[in-house]
């Protein structure tokens, strides 16, 4: 029998399952520690679960109003104005998304028009590119540079072009675990300083950046705040990654066309969640708590893999580290997490998966946010290659 239909062509040709979910298949198939897909293992903490439960039974269980919960809506503003001295108005310049993914959808489907080029940085995480592709616009590559994934200004500044509507970034970096600058931000603000360009700041590892260095949030800058749409995860923050609540912060003008587009894309994010939430924000300390939390993750994942064959990459924040596996074997990197999958028992991610033309590094990428139990078991593993 013919399929059906005959004429489909697909908007996305190029595009197949995601390596998260192929690696994670992969280490459930093979009873595997799975340290490739970014999700912790580990509970959120007991108060948030107990809050959650306490306002879905007060009653809090209808549509939540299309922007979010007010009383959210509030704290994330109370939130970014303590941390980065930014001024947003709750009602106008804040809305709550159904993830970070559909955060940064929502973002390109409001701005980008077809013909626009929006420019993205390699290794750049997947769910950019295909948002682009199906608004119509270009997607443009530039490229961080090994060995420390730094943003190469000059090239920047070429691939700028009058068609230029929108560039999206990523800080702290996913997969790379690198962090911008102060000069990197003073670089791009200058940039796009007398451009109509907008900025697309995915920030949701905000509270992950180690050694004592400072979150460079775009909110910091007055000439690319002004201009941008920021976007942050309660998933990251809180490891509820399956409650799949985020949000997005922007000047009123932006917003404005944002709300327009999810309106139609979510309208509205889980009710009981929101409230909850809401008030564990109320609670001082978390924050601080958060990032020595993973800092320690950090450390020990590197002190343990530093005695091992693997060649450690700078990690400045996330809870991913990159390694190079070279001294260990000349397989290209997507065939070398297969067979560490399968014959070594940990999963983790070919970093070739970030670049449009799958090039190949010999990187990997590992995530930490795990369990000491776990990190233990699969360091042990990881040290005998």
């Amino acid at each position: 029998m013919p399929s059906y239909p005959r004429s489909l062509s697909s908007r996305l040709p190029e595009v197949g399952t995601t390596i998260f979910t192929v690696m994670s298949a992969l280490a459930q198939q093979h009873g595997a520690i799975n340290l490739s897909q970014g999700f912790p293992d580990f509970d959120a903490p007991a108060e948030l679960l107990a809050l959650l439960d306490q306002q879905a039974r007060a009653g809090h269980n209808q549509y939540a109003p299309m922007a979010g919960v007010l009383a959210l809506r509030e704290a994330i503003a109370a939130k970014v104005s303590a941390l980065y001295g930014a001024s947003y108005h709750p009602d106008t310049e804040v809305t709550v998304t159904a993830g970070a993914t559909q955060a940064i959808f929502t973002a390109v489907a409001c701005l980008v028009r077809p013909g626009d080029e929006v420019i993205v940085f390699e290794p750049v995480y997947d769910s950019y590119v295909p948002a682009i592709q199906l608004n119509g616009g270009t997607p443009v590559f530039a490229r961080l540079g090994l060995p420390g994934y730094r943003p190469d200004w000059k090239q920047v500044a070429q691939l700028i072009t009058p068609r230029t509507r929108m560039i999206i970034l990523n800080t702290p970096h996913n997969p790379t675990g690198t962090v911008w600058t102060a000069e990197d931000m003073q670089r791009l603000e200058a940039l796009v300083r007398d451009t109509d360009i907008v900025i697309l700041s995915d920030e949701v590892y905000e509270h992950m950046v180690f050694d004592g260095a400072r979150h460079e949030s775009v909110m910091r800058y007055p000439g690319l705040a002004e201009r941008s749409l920021v976007v942050s995860s309660f998933g990251k923050t809180y490891h509820v990654t399956g409650w799949k609540v985020a949000y997005c912060l922007g000047p009123q003008a932006l917003m404005t066309e944002f709300r327009k587009a999810h309106q139609f894309i979510a309208f509205s994010v889980h009710t009981p969640t929101q409230y909850a939430l809401a008030e564990f924000m109320a609670k001082p300390g978390w924050y601080e708590q958060l990032k020595a939390l993973y800092q320690g993750k950090r450390d020990i994942f590197r002190q343990a893999l530093g005695s091992s064959r693997f060649e450690l990459l700078p990690c400045q924040g996330t809870y991913f580290q990159c390694v190079k596996y070279g001294a260990i074997s000349d397989e290209g990197d997507r065939a070398f997490v297969e067979r560490l999958t399968t014959e070594y028992g940990v999963a983790a991610i070919p970093v070739s998966a970030f670049y449009k033309g799958g090039d190949d590094f010999g990187v990997i990428r590992f995530c930490f946010a795990k369990s000491a139990t776990t990190l233990q078991q699969a360091l042990e593993r990881l040290i005998k290659l």
